[in-house]
Parts: structure tokens; C-alpha cells; sequence
């Protein structure tokens, strides 16, 4: 495991201990590494954690593909909580893709 990856474990496990997050982990998206975060009661991230998360090198995913000026991270609902979407820009692109022929 990197120095990277223990960094990043850490700091999802730092944030599901917060009463706000309902679960943070690590995936990765293609070539890259994301951080998610599952906000309780379908929220938006607060804003605390996004802070966090941009002093780690980790912006919204929407500010780092292109898709929405806003910088908005939201993926989607998961039982009660929004799935938020953050990308390791640090690693960016060293992540090896898998496909099947």
C-alpha cells in the first residue's frame, strides 16, 4: 500500500466517524482514484468536509471532468444518504483500467 492510499483510508475512516457521513471509501473510476462520501439524510457534503477534502488534493468530481461549473460532487441517492464523488487529482491518471476483449 502507498503512503497515498493509507493516507486516504485514513481520512475515509476519519470522516465516517462524523455524524453527517454515513460511509466514505475509497474506488477507483477508469484511471482514476475517488474518494466517495455518503452524506446522511441525502444532504449535501458539509461544508467542513469539503474543505477537508480539498486541503487532500481531492475536489468534487465535476470540477475536475468538466461536466458542471458549479464544482458539485453529487452521484446519486444510496438508501437514505447522496453519494458524493471526489477525485484523488494527486494520482490522477495512474490508475490502471481494465478491459475485457
Amino acid at each position: 500500500m502507498t503512503d497515498r492510499t493509507a493516507e486516504l483510508r485514513g481520512l475515509a475512516a476519519d470522516l465516517r466517524e462524523t455524524d453527517d457521513i454515513a460511509d466514505a471509501f475509497l474506488a477507483k473510476s477508469f484511471t482514476d482514484r475517488l474518494l466517495v462520501v455518503d452524506v446522511a439524510g441525502g444532504g449535501a457534503v458539509p461544508d467542513a468536509t469539503a474543505v477537508r477534502l480539498a486541503e487532500h488534493g481531492l475536489p468534487p468530481a465535476e470540477e475536475v471532468y468538466g461536466d458542471d461549473e458549479t464544482g458539485r460532487s453529487f452521484a446519486g441517492v444510496v438508501g437514505d444518504a447522496a453519494r458524493h464523488h471526489f477525485v484523488d487529482i494527486r494520482t490522477r491518471g495512474r490508475h490502471q483500467s481494465y478491459t475485457v476483449e
